[in-house]
């Protein structure tokens, strides 16, 4: 095993582990919709996705009470867990990603603003909960993403310098998390192009986890 100290790959879930934004796109229309608030993907990809609900909820929902809000996107929630359950797919070239790192011994971190049962119902379901040292829950923190806390309390736990990591993402806000800790980011393009992926800090875009340029980057950044 090659001794990698001070490196990490540092993941976000939702969109870049599996493409569930158009599920939660449903699931939020379906709960938002009857209150006023439709979204098509332009406007949840600007103002939904990668926040967390607490900052949601203050937005579209100013009018309730907390715990109410809390109880509404509880609801979403529970709608997308019913329309994700049994649909969960790798983005290509993950898992022979994540076999890689191991190999290398690259520590891993799953870093999200998604409720906890959200993350652990993604990670079960693709059969990788394993691979993660940690899994860091912004709505757990003082701050979430966008604020680069969720992304430094990643890299103080398996001890990984920022400069010599590599985070992934899929949205302006995570991008511009783990960028404001930073770690270098590859944006996941699965709802934003390129243009909108580095223009909010990413280093570069890919597609999935097998494109050949991003894994020609990896190997140089991780020295595998």
């Amino acid at each position: 095993m090659i001794e990698t100290l001070g490196r990490a790959l540092l993941f976000d879930i939702d969109g870049t582990l599996a493409n569930t934004d158009p599920l939660h796109l449903k699931a939020f229309n379906q709960v938002l919709g009857p209150r006023g608030h439709v979204f098509d993907h332009a406007r949840f990809s600007k103002e939904l996705q990668g926040f967390a609900n607490v900052s949601i909820g203050e937005r579209f929902l100013p009018d309730e009470t907390l715990e109410r809000r809390a109880e509404i996107l509880g609801e979403k929630e529970e709608v997308f867990r019913d329309l994700v359950a049994g649909q969960i797919e790798p983005l290509p070239g993950l898992m022979a990603l994540l076999d890689r790192a191991d190999g290398a011994g690259v520590p891993m971190v799953a870093v999200t603003n998604a409720p906890r049962l959200n993350a652990e119902l993604l990670l079960s379901g693709l059969g990788i909960t394993h691979r993660f040292k940690t899994l860091v829950i912004g709505d757990e923190l003082p701050y979430g993403k966008p604020h680069p806390l969720p992304y430094q309390e990643g890299l103080r736990f398996v001890g990984a310098s920022a400069a010599a990591s590599i985070a992934f993402e899929d949205s302006r806000s995570g991008v511009q998390s783990a960028t404001a800790a930073g770690i270098p980011t590859v944006g996941i393009r699965t709802s934003l192009s390129d243009a909108d992926l580095v223009g909010a800090g990413a280093i570069a875009s890919a597609s999935a986890f097998d494109d050949p340029t991003l894994l020609g980057r990896l190997a140089r950044a991780m020295n595998w």
